[in-house]
């Protein structure tokens, strides 16, 4: 039994907490609110900074293992390797945090609550901060975030390993520039549909210790402060134990920016009473005033310290020490050659081959003498990282990836072909004083290697970027500044080339697309993400990545950015052909599907069991990433129906000629849709199970040559699930 589901303990240390918060003073109360929460000496409290990060290794805090951003992660469609690299980062995180805790440091970036993951759903390939998400699709995202908190949490009987942070609740994916100000109008239909499905899963499925509310509104309220979000939904609906904290200074909001009220107490007042427990900022400092003036019931206060402290002492971090695994963790588990293996498998398995024309890839470095190696992200460290990312002690840019792997064997040449974007190199005037050199390596150069792409200067959280974009935003889709035209002198080389995409979202490559032979999709791959990329160019590694998220042809093709319904949006309801779809990954093998069989033609609540043998038909070994879509065709019909939608994956690593069966389950939720009041219903009519190793979709078929397996299923009548 682990801790998240031992009733008796948890029980236990909630008496303890409320023990202590009665012996507390209402000005010891207000202090423990905020996130900088002071020491309360008298009852032996430590002092403790619960702002920490942990996205996609542990941040901002010294050196520690910078894995792939979390969109990188994504690519991965491997859950178990998701928990594995969580695991890894709380370990780390522990064994930081016994070696600080021995110093006295207990300072911000120190402590063992991680405000990750971020399961907010990348509706929107323009918003900055889509690369800190698992990418477009609801369920995607809930399978992969629950098992991310599930291993920052760990599985021990008495104490988390470290307190996850499913963020930001709720409806929050831009624009950046609008966030503290926004109302994100949305139905119930595509609230409990698309924005809300993750955060269920990690609070149901995962019992994530915390929740952190968004900047923005939804329906009027700021999402801080939602008595819709905070109780109804969250508390009463789903039954969450945890504490809330809001999103940074975003009380603050309430007031100067929502205009919902007019004070700074009032302000303080509507997020406490509504369910937020913790304050990154400083607006509880209000609270005393506000408990003085009867705003706040002090039994509401007392409420979320219990909140709070319970969290403390499932960590085992507050008062008496007691016999707990996690203080053993040393600190030379941090940047250890594990963590480096981990680190390079992860980068390898995040990689997604978009185009491979020819068989050009994998690379033979014994048919070439001089490897030609041009772009702005081909020495660039910070293309490697994303953004809330730790420091490592050493980063492998592409361009030293290649030049470690080839060694003496073949000459490597490099230009930075252009800046990243048009105002990135102030010493160029014009962009082309670079160009005549990129001409002058094509010439020289048997193959090319073109590193494009954006950073986290282009695309981030608003206040954190200072770009020349809009508050971390993308203008459009386009690869900036003059990147395209250095593909362009590239492509009329004649030469072979292949071209790295290092970038956190989807980019309209539709040049690339059609003139550069080969193409690889890197997201920001850690800090061993060259060694990676080399890996996989020659061969050592066949690729295995899946795209997370929709590339589109242009940014004229969505709905407008501040748009919130899903109509015309993703994978799930766009009409339109993708330039690379959702689901979509080639690899230098392939794969055969055979011996298909449902156990059920009729839905039931017990669901429906897909089983498929898939066979390695080619020369070599490879891993299938197996997905299971459904499409609804309800009898009676029904508006805003979504297209075929992912309901099932399952990663399979074979040999050459090597067959495994694979089974899938299908609950019943995985046929059901939300209507138009947020009612889950499995609606009587046909439902098409698609299985493969990509989307059902015309564009899929199109550049894979394949087709997926279809099969019907009926449900016989309409049924509600609670």
């Amino acid at each position: 039994m682990e801790l998240t589901e031992n009733q008796e303990l948890l029980q236990e240390y909630r008496k303890r907490a409320k023990e202590l918060v009665e012996k507390m003073t209402l000005e010891e109360k207000v202090s423990q609110t905020l996130y900088m929460a002071p020491a309360i000496e008298r009852l032996g409290i430590p002092a403790y900074n619960w702002w920490n990060e942990a996205l996609h290794g542990v941040a901002r805090a010294g050196t520690a293992t910078v894995f792939p951003q979390a969109i990188g992660l994504a690519a991965t469609f491997d859950e178990d390797f998701i928990e594995k690299v969580a695991d890894a980062i709380s370990t780390e995180g522990r064994a930081k945090f016994n070696m600080q805790a021995r110093y006295e440091d207990r300072d911000i970036y120190k402590g063992l609550t991680f405000w990750s993951p971020n399961v907010n759903i990348f509706r929107d390939p323009r918003w900055g901060r889509g690369h800190e998400t698992f990418g477009e699709d609801p369920y995607l995202t809930s399978r992969l975030g629950l098992r991310f908190v599930k291993g920052l949490q760990g599985h021990d009987k008495k104490y988390l390993k470290a307190a996850a942070c499913a963020k930001h609740f709720a409806v929050h994916s831009g624009p950046e520039a609008l966030r503290h100000q926004f109302d994100a109008v949305v139905s119930k239909q595509d609230l409990y549909e698309t924005y809300l499905p993750a955060f269920r899963a990690c609070v149901k499925e995962g019992h994530v210790e915390a929740v952190m509310g968004a900047y923005n509104r939804v329906g009027g309220a700021p999402c801080c402060g939602s008595k819709e979000l905070l109780q109804d939904i969250l508390r009463k609906e789903w039954g969450f134990k945890g504490h809330v904290v809001s999103d940074c200074w975003a009380i603050q909001d309430f007031h100067l920016w929502h205009n919902v009220t007019k004070t700074p107490v009032e302000s303080a007042s509507m997020a406490m009473n509504n369910g937020c427990d913790l304050n990154c900022g400083s607006m509880f400092e209000n609270l005393l005033m506000a408990v003085q003036d009867n705003r706040v019931d002090e039994a509401r206060l007392d409420e979320a310290l219990i909140a709070l402290f319970t969290t403390r002492m499932k960590l085992g971090i507050l008062t008496e020490k007691e016999e707990n695994p996690f203080d053993e963790i040393p600190y030379s588990v941090v940047d250890s050659k594990e963590m480096r293996k981990l680190n390079l498998e992860a980068a390898e398995k995040c990689v997604v081959l978009l185009k491979n024309e020819g068989g050009l890839l994998p690379l033979d470095k014994t048919k070439y003498r001089t490897i030609g190696v041009i772009g702005p992200n081909a020495d660039s460290r910070r293309a490697l990282v994303g953004n809330y990312e730790g420091t490592a002690s050493r980063y492998v840019t592409v361009l030293e990836g290649l030049q470690d792997y080839l060694g003496e064997a073949c000459r490597v040449l490099y230009s930075q072909g252009c800046g990243l974007s048009a105002q990135s190199d102030p010493i160029i005037k014009t962009g082309k004083e670079r160009l005549s050199e990129v001409q002058e390596l094509c010439t020289l150069s048997d193959v090319v290697i073109a590193c494009m792409g954006l950073d986290a200067g282009l695309e981030g959280e608003e206040g954190d970027t200072g770009n020349e974009f809009a508050s971390g935003d993308k203008p459009d889709l386009n690869l900036p500044g003059f990147q395209e035209e250095v593909l362009k002198i590239i492509a009329a080389s004649g030469k072979p080339a292949v071209l790295i995409l290092l970038s956190g979202s989807a980019l309209a490559v539709n040049f690339a697309d059609a003139h550069i032979p080969a193409i690889l999709q890197g997201w920001y791959p850690g800090a061993q993400g060259g060694r990676a990329i080399a890996n996989i160019l020659f061969g050592e590694v066949n690729p295995q990545g899946k795209l997370p998220i929709t590339f589109y042809r242009s940014a004229d093709e969505l709905p407008e950015f501040t748009d919130y319904s899903m109509e015309g949006r993703t994978y799930r309801y766009m009409k339109q052909d993708a330039l690379y779809p959702f689901g979509y990954g080639l690899s230098y093998t392939d794969f055969a599907y055979s011996e298909v069989s449902l156990s059920a033609e009729k839905i039931t609540r017990e669901g429906i069991e897909a089983m498929v043998t898939v066979e390695n038909t080619g020369a070599m070994s490879g891993t299938e990433t197996v997905q299971v879509y459904v499409k609804a065709i309800p009898k009676e019909k029904k508006p805003h129906l979504p297209n075929a939608q992912l309901k099932g994956i399952c990663k399979c690593a074979l040999k050459p000629g090597e067959k495994k069966q694979v089974s899938i389950h299908l609950p019943m939720e995985a046929f059901a849709l939300y209507d138009e009041e947020g009612s889950l219903m499995v609606h009587e009519g046909e439902y098409r199970v698609f299985i493969g190793g990509q989307g059902p979709d015309k564009r899929s078929r199109e550049l894979t040559g394949k087709t997926v397996m279809e099969y019907s299923v009926f449900a016989e009548k309409t049924m509600g699930l609670s």
